[in-house]
């Protein structure tokens, strides 16, 4: 069992609750999960917060990612709430997100120019910064750098601020 525990952490970075669940799921005896799990923290190959700060800082350096994205993800990884929240506190300390959002847009308009886009695009480019992990008041001041139709921006932040229809 320690064994495929250490081939699972050799191939990829799991965060504690992962590592924990591969076994459960792999396990004869549930019994068997604890003491392999105490090994694996002994030798430090499972540190949850180490986990959350490396995480959380190749997702806002290479990925370019929000906050809230980041902390999202860390979630879907069973890190431990207090333990992500305060990684990603920690990793966005100083970070100006008004960049961050800039080069998100630079990368996503590399091909295309900004005054090429119509008001589908720029809703579907609005989705795309919410997804990524941006607090939508710094999405719509990005937005309105793009030198586009001042109604085209408006009618954004209207519809940002309707609530959504349960289907």
């Amino acid at each position: 069992m320690f064994d495929y525990a250490v081939r699972c952490l050799a191939a990829r970075a799991l965060s504690l609750g992962e590592i924990k669940a591969r076994l459960q799921a792999r396990a004869a005896r549930q019994a068997d999960i604890e003491p392999v799990m105490a090994r694996l923290k002994q030798y430090g190959y499972l540190d949850d917060r180490r986990f959350a700060e490396t995480f959380t800082r190749l997702r806002r350096d290479n990925e370019g990612l929000g906050r809230f994205r980041v902390l999202r993800d860390l979630r879907a990884r069973r890190v431990a709430p207090a333990v992500a929240e305060r990684a990603v506190a920690e990793a966005y300390r100083g970070v100006d997100e008004d960049a961050l959002i800039d080069q998100y847009l630079h990368r996503k308009f590399r091909r295309q120019k900004p005054t090429d886009l119509t008001p589908n695009r720029l809703a579907s480019l609005y989705r795309t910064l919410v997804r990524a992990g941006f607090p939508s008041p710094k999405i719509m001041k990005s937005l309105r750098k793009l030198s586009l139709p001042d109604d085209w921006v408006e009618g954004l932040e209207a519809a940002a601020e309707e609530p959504a229809e349960d289907l």
